[in-house]
C-alpha cells in the first residue's frame, strides 16, 4: 500500500530535483522511491505544484444532451434494451458506454425489468399436481 508523503516532504524533494540533483541521488537522500520523485517532478512542472491531484467527487451526465431523445425514444418504444439503446446512441454520434446508459436511466427512474408474465418457472413442487389422463380433454 502506497505511504502517504507530507506536502513538506514534497516539496523538499522537487526542490531537490530542481536545485540539479538527480532523481535517484533524491530519493536515497530522502528515504522515497525513485518513481515518486519522477512522478512528483513532473506534477510540479506540468502544474507548478507537485500536490496530488484531486480525487473523486461529482461527474457530469454525458448523455445530458441527449436527454430529451432518450426519455422520448424509451416512451415511444419501452421494450429497448441497454445495448440497442447504445447502438442508436452511436448511430446519432454520441457513441456511450454501457455504464453510462445505464446510470442515466437509473437517474431518470426508468428501470428496465422483466414483465411479470415472463417470470422464470419455479421448481416443481411449486405448481399444482398435473390431472389424471382420463379427465384430460380429448380422452376416449
Amino acid at each position: 500500500m502506497a505511504r502517504p508523503y507530507s506536502k513538506d516532504l514534497r516539496d523538499r524533494v522537487v526542490g531537490s530535483v530542481s536545485g540539479g540533483r538527480t532523481c535517484r541521488a533524491t530519493a536515497e537522500l530522502f528515504g522515497v522511491s525513485v518513481a515518486s520523485v519522477v512522478k512528483w517532478s513532473q506534477r510540479y512542472r506540468a502544474t507548478g505544484s507537485a500536490a496530488a491531484y484531486k480525487m473523486g467527487g461529482h461527474r457530469p451526465l454525458l448523455l445530458k444532451s441527449e436527454q430529451g431523445w432518450l426519455v422520448a425514444r424509451i416512451a415511444e418504444k419501452p421494450d429497448l434494451t441497454l445495448r440497442a439503446v447504445m447502438a442508436e446512441l452511436a448511430a446519432r454520434g454520441t457513441p456511450a458506454s454501457y455504464g453510462a446508459v445505464w446510470r442515466f436511466f437509473a437517474r431518470q427512474g426508468i428501470t428496465f425489468k422483466k414483465k411479470p408474465a415472463r417470470q422464470r418457472t419455479g421448481s416443481p413442487r411449486r405448481r399444482p399436481a398435473p390431472r389424471p389422463l382420463e379427465d384430460a380433454p380429448g380422452s376416449a
